[in-house]
């Protein structure tokens, strides 16, 4: 794996929403120069704690940006190959890494390959590249019935048994590692067999030893997966559901049953961790009681694993996803032109964003950390973090009342607020107030 995830945050932006581009290709591939848009927030991001740049699907396709039609094409409703130049450019200058987003599972039906397909029949000299099934007596010009994405009849699923997909993968990816991307997140990972990613990650990494590759599951054996293709790591799901759903119910033994698993992945990868993404609701919504909206964000950036934060979650951004042709929008806005012209109620999330990560950084050992529960009851926790050693202690009151947490050996506040007595010793304590939280050094 590469060493340079240990220290990354990620930013995650949807691009194609972000620069408020079209929702359908424009005509006759229109390049408007909507990418540079993403420059402007580049301090923004540097300033959050960030220090990579998680971008959503920037190649060439139909609609949304996951029925690809080119990926060796910047999408023209964000400009061109100059433009992701450009942005790699003004990534660099800020120390920022790039990830890319690649969608190899399916592709639109707009792809060259399919519409070969379409036009020459079963003779099609890609019709390898799919699963296909032809009525009896076949030939150019009839369509065939053939595999698709979870229902989607636009996204049409690639044959991942056939060498030229996984040669053409390979070929993707190296392309634009080479011209700056630093590793990929691999869309609908889980839908794909794992001898494919190995496969296609041998040939990548013999050129490109230091990318980073992170696949999208969402529930499954997630360390065999791991094993399995040689993916560096995968996005942590599980966890993501307990911390709302646990803050939700006001149950933490939910969150540290969460916890406890989430360790046994830590001995194998350090999962891509998260409470939100451009497919969820967005975290400000989900929680039933904002008040533990700091409590998320403790739980988020005191664990181990690599935290990916989702543009607008570090303002508090509300929206809701809804399963219905359409749904995502309200999780994927357009951002303004720069970030003074964001509204001004967000920006004390945005600064406890930045004390968070601060302090992970100031800790270290993080990447890594394992959480040991000291104390659970179901409104109260207190964990012990660290890789080795405990680092730093998380305590969360869910309750109504003020409450006493045990914190053996806690020498201060970090983060939160309370009253810590015993200072340093075994007896350590602190007392939160209702729906209070603290991060303590150790």
């Amino acid at each position: 794996m590469a060493s340079w995830i240990e220290q990354t945050v990620w930013w995650q932006v949807f691009p194609l929403g972000f620069v408020g581009a079209p929702q359908e290709a424009e005509p006759a591939a229109l390049v408007t120069h909507r990418l540079s848009h993403l420059h402007g927030w580049l301090d923004y991001a540097v300033e959050l704690g960030a220090s990579g740049l998680a971008l959503g699907p920037i190649f060439a396709a139909s609609t949304h940006g996951y029925d690809t039609v080119d990926h060796f094409r910047i999408d023209p409703r964000l400009g061109d190959e100059a433009d992701f130049d450009a942005l790699i450019a003004a990534a660099r200058a800020r120390g920022l890494r790039v990830l890319l987003d690649g969608v190899f599972n399916h592709v639109g039906r707009a792809h060259p390959a399919f519409q070969d397909v379409l036009r020459h029949g079963p003779g099609s000299e890609r019709a390898g590249w799919f699963r296909l099934s032809w009525p009896r007596g076949s030939g150019p010009g009839i369509e065939p019935d053939y595999a698709c994405f979870e229902g989607h009849r636009q996204l049409v699923t690639l044959n991942h048994d056939d060498p030229r997909v996984a040669d053409h993968v390979a070929a993707v990816m190296g392309h634009w590692i080479a011209r700056g991307a630093d590793g990929w997140r691999l869309d609908a990972a889980y839908a794909v067999p794992p001898r494919f990613w190995a496969r296609v990650l041998r040939q990548v990494r013999l050129a490109h030893p230091e990318a980073y590759v992170v696949g999208e599951v969402i529930h499954g054996d997630y360390a065999r997966i791991v094993q399995d293709s040689g993916l560096d790591a995968v996005t942590q799901y599980e966890l993501w559901k307990a911390i709302w759903s646990a803050l939700n119910d006001r149950n933490l033994f939910e969150l540290a049953h969460a916890l406890d698993r989430h360790n046994g992945y830590l001995d194998r990868f350090a999962p891509l961790t998260f409470v939100g993404n451009h497919d969820v609701t967005r975290i400000a919504s989900r929680l039933t009681d904002e008040r533990h909206l700091p409590h998320a964000l403790a739980i988020l950036l005191t664990c181990g694993g690599t935290p990916s934060i989702y543009a607008g979650d570090e303002q508090a951004f509300r929206g809701v996803k809804e399963e219905r042709v359409g749904g995502d929008d309200a999780i994927r806005p357009a951002f303004p032109p720069t970030p003074a012209d964001l509204a001004p109620y967000g920006w004390p999330v945005y600064r406890l964003h930045q004390d968070l990560i601060a302090l992970r950084r100031r800790q270290g050992g993080l990447h890594r950390a394992r959480a040991r529960t000291l104390h659970l009851a179901k409104a109260e926790l207190v964990l012990a973090l660290g890789d080795g050693r405990a680092r730093v202690m998380t305590a969360l009151n869910l309750a109504d009342a003020a409450a006493t947490l045990p914190v053996p050996e806690a020498r201060a506040i970090e983060a939160g607020g309370g009253d810590l007595a015993e200072a340093g010793g075994a007896g350590a304590r602190v007392t939160l107030p209702a729906h209070g939280w603290a991060i303590l050094s150790v």
